[in-house]
């Protein structure tokens, strides 16, 4: 399975907008982090986790060109705004494309994006069928297992596919979810920042402590804003914990 970092900024990108913080890039591009979003594929199958504001931008850098299935964490738009980038998808591959996520995020989708849906739905509108993920699917070649985690007071999904546990915008891991996560060969989680601590975020050493408790092989962090120089921070790292930049591409065996 190739797994495809299509953003891995955390709200606001890095720069954000006004070019503020731009100082901080020192010329390395790593530091330049588009919203986060993931591209999965397989032999049978091509997926995206989350859909930001960059989302049509983010395609065409990194040449995806069929989206079957989309996986959206949670509601916050930096997680859904790029939405509408799906029509071309939809019109090429002639469907609607499914959209799986929880109930709160289906009905959230539902009110920002109202002409999409029901009978006043704006012709041509992007056509996506959302669907309420509970419990683990078979897509073709994918096993895909909800993780539920926490986000501040609010709820969200993280997802693991295959041997991939993807996670963004976490402050706590449930026990039952780290059992769901445990035995996945790379597992993808959110560090905003090195310090200080964040009422829903977590911060890189305390992803780092997850990713030790958990023995996952492999950690790439995400999710990260303009503080976080990438030289610098991945010196400070164990050897099993990276940061992830935009378009890093990862095989993963199946």
């Amino acid at each position: 399975m190739q797994l495809t970092f299509l953003g891995t900024g955390t709200s606001m990108g890095v720069p954000v907008a006004g070019g503020f913080g731009k100082d901080r890039i020192n010329g390395d591009p790593r530091n330049i982090r588009w919203r986060s979003s993931a591209w999965l594929k397989t032999d049978r199958a091509s997926i995206v986790i989350d859909t930001g504001p960059e989302f049509r931008l983010q395609t065409i850098r990194a040449g995806l060109s069929q989206i079957d299935l989309v996986l959206i964490t949670h509601e916050h738009m930096d997680h859904i705004a790029g939405l509408d980038d799906l029509r071309p998808f939809c019109y090429k591959q002639e469907q609607s494309i499914p959209v799986y996520t929880s109930q709160t995020c289906i009905d959230a989708i539902r009110r920002r994006f109202d002409y999409m849906f029901g009978p006043n739905r704006y012709p041509g509108a992007t056509s996506i069928d959302l669907e309420e993920i509970t419990t683990s699917i078979t897509y073709r070649d994918m096993e895909i297992t909800p993780l539920p985690a926490i986000h501040g007071k609010i709820n969200v999904l993280g997802y693991r596919v295959n041997n991939v546990a993807y996670l963004t915008d976490v402050k706590e891991i449930p026990e039952a979810t780290k059992k769901l996560i445990r035995g996945a060969d790379v597992m993808v989680l959110s560090g905003l920042r090195w310090q200080p601590q964040h009422p829903t975020h977590m911060t890189i050493p305390e992803a780092t402590e997850m990713a030790n408790e958990l023995e996952i092989p492999k950690t790439y962090l995400i999710h990260m804003n303009s503080y976080v120089d990438h030289e610098k921070i991945n010196r400070r790292l164990p050897d099993h914990v990276r940061l992830a930049y935009d378009q890093l591409t990862l095989e993963i065996p199946e």
